[in-house]
């Protein structure tokens, strides 16, 4: 089946505190702890919470190495965040454009997290080719949300 939609959502309930799950995403230097595509190598530069604005660089390996630079464009403490990577340099201008968001939601026995993945506004040089990565991103924002749950979840008690 061929994914038509530029907009992919992933959810799970988390037994964790909302606070919790927004200090982890809005820390760049763990993002390599949770990532469920395997792509994130690391956070270049310093480590500082993240907030609306924020510029943060982030090497990346796919077959390749390279990096990208990320603009939080969502930034509501405990419910939302987001960031927009565009490739490193003037090639910026060219590759990049879609958009990470984590919601994070009241629900029984934790919170409800929510990954998007949209590429609406991908560069129209790139936006066929990775509308094609849809399903493996799919995949992938699950394998996340997971990580994401291992790393926050207490044990429980037999």
């Amino acid at each position: 089946m061929a994914y038509e939609s530029d907009v992919v959502s992933v959810e799970r309930v988390i037994d964790a505190e909302a606070s919790d799950v927004f200090d982890l995403l809005a820390d760049a230097n763990r993002h390599k702890d949770f990532d469920g595509s395997g792509t994130v190598v690391g956070a270049k530069g310093a480590s500082q919470r993240l907030f609306l604005g924020a510029k943060f660089g982030m090497s990346m390996r796919m077959g390749f190495s390279y990096s990208m630079v990320n603009t939080v464009v969502a930034f509501e403490p405990n419910r939302e965040i987001a960031w927009q990577p565009r490739a490193s340099g003037p090639l910026g201008l060219l590759v990049g454009g879609r958009i990470w968001r984590y919601e994070i939601l009241p629900a029984d026995n934790g919170v409800l997290v929510r990954e998007t993945w949209d590429i609406t506004h991908e560069s129209v040089l790139t936006k066929r080719k990775v509308r094609q990565m849809a399903r493996a991103t799919e995949r992938n924002m699950r394998q996340t949300l997971d990580r994401i749950a291992d790393l926050l979840e207490k044990p429980t008690r037999a």
